[in-house]
């Protein structure tokens, strides 16, 4: 078969004609590596191995452009790549060589969140189990974190200082009482924890 063909196309990728008709859309970088050409002859080896270039290609740049930005997870970052630039075999391989290259530490990553969600925006213990899950967090590292924080009076000054800043008329208003009750279950506080939090405030 023969390579008649390559149309540039948006986002680095050109259009493969092969015999007079559209094929597939490769990256223009591989294509200009390979140094195959318009006129060319192919085999479907050839044509399958540009493909799978210019499908690992692709993902391994996404997943330095995202790294660019923020610091990830091996999960988000292989889903955002398997999303919106490449196969999920090419988003793995590529996730994989970050890691080798030390551009991504789920271990690192999941203290750092860990502290940031207790000690920044508050939250409790199953919010925080919660948001570290859905991040692809080793579920041992995330009983570790959690037992790190375990810290019942601290989590009853938390929630006082919640209720005071937010809900202040809790103690007369019952449908303030069941609003901040409910805000702060979302916020991964246990029943235990806000019935402490609420008596230490009525005690006081």
């Amino acid at each position: 078969m023969e390579l008649t063909a390559a149309e540039p196309r948006r986002k680095g990728l050109v259009q493969l004609y092969i015999d007079g008709e559209p094929a597939v859309k490769i990256d223009n970088e591989v294509l200009l590596l390979s140094r195959i050409k318009p006129g060319d002859e192919l085999t479907d080896e050839e044509l399958h191995q540009l493909i799978l270039d210019s499908d690992a290609h692709r993902a391994k740049e996404k997943a330095l452009y995202l790294l660019e930005y923020r610091d990830h997870t091996k999960k988000e970052l292989t889903e955002k790549i398997a999303r919106t630039a490449a196969s999920r075999e090419a988003a793995e391989a590529a996730v994989d060589r970050m890691e080798e290259l030390g551009l991504i530490d789920d271990d690192s990553y999941g203290r750092r969140y860990a502290r940031e969600l207790f000690v920044r925006k508050k939250y409790g213990p199953l919010r925080v189990r919660q948001e570290l899950r859905q991040k692809g967090i080793d579920p041992e590292l995330i009983s570790e974190l959690l037992e790190e924080y375990d810290d019942p009076e601290a989590f009853t000054e938390r929630i006082g200082e919640i209720l005071e800043r937010k809900y202040s008329g809790w103690q007369e208003d019952e449908k303030v009482k069941r609003r901040a009750f409910s805000a702060l279950q979302r916020m991964g506080y246990s029943y235990e924890h806000i019935r402490e939090g609420m008596r230490g405030l009525s005690d006081s």
